[in-house]
């Protein structure tokens, strides 16, 4: 049921003329949520499916519209708002990651006696031109050679790689890799723990051109193509094997087709990065004599040099603008590990939690089962939603979430996001900034709506259960243009 129905809202305004007449903006709100109520009762992308739909204003926080609006909806990545502003308010706008390298021997002339270890905190943005400075570093310091082993240590979080609901069929895709204290991006994207698959047409009737970025002897590439002609089309599938680095081409790609390119995520992060930095250090002409391994650094081990990433107010961006399910269980993990020695997602939801409460949303209401929204037993309630977002405005972070969340129509990635190819006509263009959300059936879209008065109401609309969350979409964007034509 409804916490605030169409018809206790005409009633309350009924009461209102009992003693005045209502005013034309009353009188306009009343016909908005009249429509925007059929609407959501009565289109069929609806039918047997489940919605909650919560509207506010952003001046005072009042409810104006609730449909459903306390009843526990899978939320996609709508709970990466909940995330966001948990570790914008835990850890700072601020807050940044270091990666080092620290030895537990002696620099000796132009040679390090002893073990490197290769230590991660964490960083999401760590990318293989980082690792190429600090291998420059090295060689400034007049480094040569390394006596020892080079060891990769993850252990600032568990070994514990995947949220506890990720389906197995997502865990070669981009948005489903491994967690890893430890892991590198190919991208501006910062798409952490995956390596880039472009596929590129060769001579006719011979097998497409292959290549991996970064380029790396970790990735076993695997070429079951073939080149037609211009006038057939190209059918390409990019797979990996499980728990192997061994990506499948397969299929036919046409001869004037542009290249197609695949993020994959790899297997074993923590290990790939090591190979990143050995490879690295051979190009700068720096010989490791020990092997590559896992390990941890001695508490005893000197610090060689180190990398400090962009602050988390930087990270926001691509994290939610691009809906980065990897930046978001890292940041989870992180606030575990900072506030309870222990960076697994139990202790970080806790975090979350906790956190929450304290900005005065109700943890009680939630089940949170990760960061990202990638799993379907996460339950939030649209009226939650609009509370975090009403509350949010009133913390000094604010510009920061704020200025993270895509703006409908603006086809720049880092400013549309993933709203750049949406309502992109007036009057939502531009005045739509909202958090997308997609899962198998599922469809969510929470954000600010700036009307034509200047005026700013916040709304959440979840919905489950469709039968094509596509279509969702477009009523996601019926129902934000019926509530554009209203006036507070």
């Amino acid at each position: 049921m409804a916490k605030l129905t169409l018809c206790m809202m005409i009633l309350s305004f009924t009461m209102i003329s009992t003693f005045q007449a209502p005013s034309l903006t009353q009188a306009k709100q009343v016909d908005v949520f009249s429509s925007l109520h059929t609407l959501i009762t009565k289109d069929p992308i609806l039918e047997g499916a489940i919605a909650g739909v919560s509207i506010r204003s952003a001046s005072n926080g009042q409810v104006l519209y609730s449909y459903n609006g306390d009843v526990s909806l899978t939320p996609a990545s709508n709970l990466k708002l909940f995330t966001a502003a948990a570790a914008l308010a835990s850890l700072g706008p601020d807050y940044s990651y270091q990666t080092g390298l620290f030895t537990d021997g002696k620099v000796r002339r132009n040679e390090i006696k002893g073990n490197v270890y290769f230590v991660g905190h964490g960083d999401p943005t760590l990318r293989v031109k980082d690792i190429e400075s600090m291998a420059k570093t090295l060689k400034k310091q007049g480094i040569q050679s390394i006596t020892g082993d080079i060891i990769a240590d993850d252990s600032w979080y568990d070994d514990v790689r995947y949220s506890v609901d990720l389906p197995w069929s997502d865990e070669t895709a981009y948005y489903g890799a491994q967690i890893s204290a430890l892991t590198v991006s190919p991208d501006h994207d910062f798409d952490a723990g995956t390596v880039i698959i472009e596929v590129s047409p060769g001579q006719k009737n011979q097998k497409a051109e292959i290549s991996v970025f970064p380029s790396t002897d970790f990735v076993t590439l695997i070429n079951k193509t073939k080149t037609v002609s211009t006038d057939e089309e190209s059918e390409l599938s990019i797979s990996r094997t499980h728990g192997k680095n061994e990506v499948i081409i397969k299929g036919t790609i046409s001869l004037k087709a542009s290249p197609v390119k695949e993020w994959v995520a790899i297997w074993d992060p923590t290990s790939y990065s090591l190979s990143v930095l050995k490879k690295t250090l051979k190009q700068h002409g720096i010989k490791v004599k020990g092997k590559e391994r896992k390990g941890v650094k001695p508490e005893h081990s000197k610090m060689l040099l180190s990398h400090q990433s962009i602050p988390l107010k930087e990270i926001l961006v691509p994290f939610m603008k691009n809906s980065n399910n990897t930046h978001a269980e890292m940041l989870v993990k992180e606030m575990g590990k900072v506030y309870k020695q222990d960076g697994s997602w139990e202790a970080g939801l806790e975090v979350v939690e906790q956190t929450l409460t304290s900005l005065g949303i109700d943890g009680e209401k939630m089940i949170l089962r990760d960061g990202s929204g990638i799993s379907h037993v996460n339950a939030i309630q649209a009226n939650s939603v609009t509370d975090l977002l009403y509350k949010s405005q009133s913390q000094e972070w604010f510009p920061f979430f704020y200025h993270s969340l895509p703006v409908a129509g603006i086809k720049e990635k880092n400013i549309g996001g993933t709203l750049r190819n949406r309502m992109t006509e007036k009057p939502l263009k531009e005045n739509v900034i909202a958090k997308t959300g997609t899962l198998t059936n599922v469809s969510s879209i929470s954000g600010y709506l700036t009307l034509s008065d200047g005026n700013k109401l916040i709304f959440s609309i979840l919905m489950n259960h469709l039968k094509d969350e596509e279509q969702g979409k477009l009523l996601e964007e019926k129902i934000l243009s019926v509530i554009a034509q209203s006036t507070l």
